[in-house]
């Protein structure tokens, strides 16, 4: 089912859970479109939007008010859009942020080595549990354009190139869980580590 909610480009809206949808909507599993630059009006009100909802999602106050469940990535198609963008917000160790907005984003180099989450991966458009190791790459670099169309290359490492993965993984319509060995889920596999 694909819907377009016109809401969600106003700037004084606030994305909520029932904005995004869940693991069995179509568009989750296709590739997104590529955005043409400069970006519409609406989809720069868009990616801010989606930015907010990730800083409430991990705001205490906030998340309860608005019952969101916490996240640090958001894909448009999550929303129900076909656009090639997502937002990441993380927190680092040492408290500081770190908010990327990836348009038409694209891994262009890889480690070898791999890393994983030992409690899993999460999505927000996945209500239920699902364990199992999702072996990632421990280092990437993502071509991508920001907000206001020019081209940048990013190197990533440890949790936030994961976290990008998974994001860049929703643009391509693949889910977190594809990547689980369905024969030993939780056996991590031999090039891989536990990030902690």
């Amino acid at each position: 089912m694909i819907y377009l909610n016109t809401k969600l480009y106003k700037s004084n809206y606030t994305i909520n859970m029932k904005d995004i949808v869940k693991e069995d909507n179509e568009m989750l599993y296709k590739k997104t479109k590529p955005l043409e630059m400069p970006l519409s009006d609406n989809d720069f009100t868009l990616l801010n939007n989606m930015m907010l909802f990730l800083k409430n999602s991990q705001n205490k106050q906030k998340s309860k008010k608005y019952n969101l469940r916490p996240g640090v990535g958001l894909s448009a198609n999550q929303l129900g859009l076909d656009k090639k963008m997502c937002v990441i917000y993380l927190v680092d160790e040492h408290g500081k942020e770190h908010e990327y907005f990836f348009i038409n984003p694209k891994i262009i180099r890889e480690s070898v080595h791999k890393i994983y989450l030992p409690q899993g991966e999460g999505c927000l458009s996945v209500d239920r549990p699902i364990y199992g190791i999702v072996p990632r790459n421990e280092r990437i670099t993502v071509k991508y354009k920001n907000l206001y169309g020019e081209e940048k290359i990013l190197k990533l490492k440890g949790h936030a190139s994961i976290v990008a993965q998974h994001e860049i993984d929703h643009l391509n319509g693949i889910m977190f869980f594809e990547h689980i060995d369905k024969v030993n889920p939780l056996t991590p596999p031999s090039n891989a580590t536990s990030i902690y």
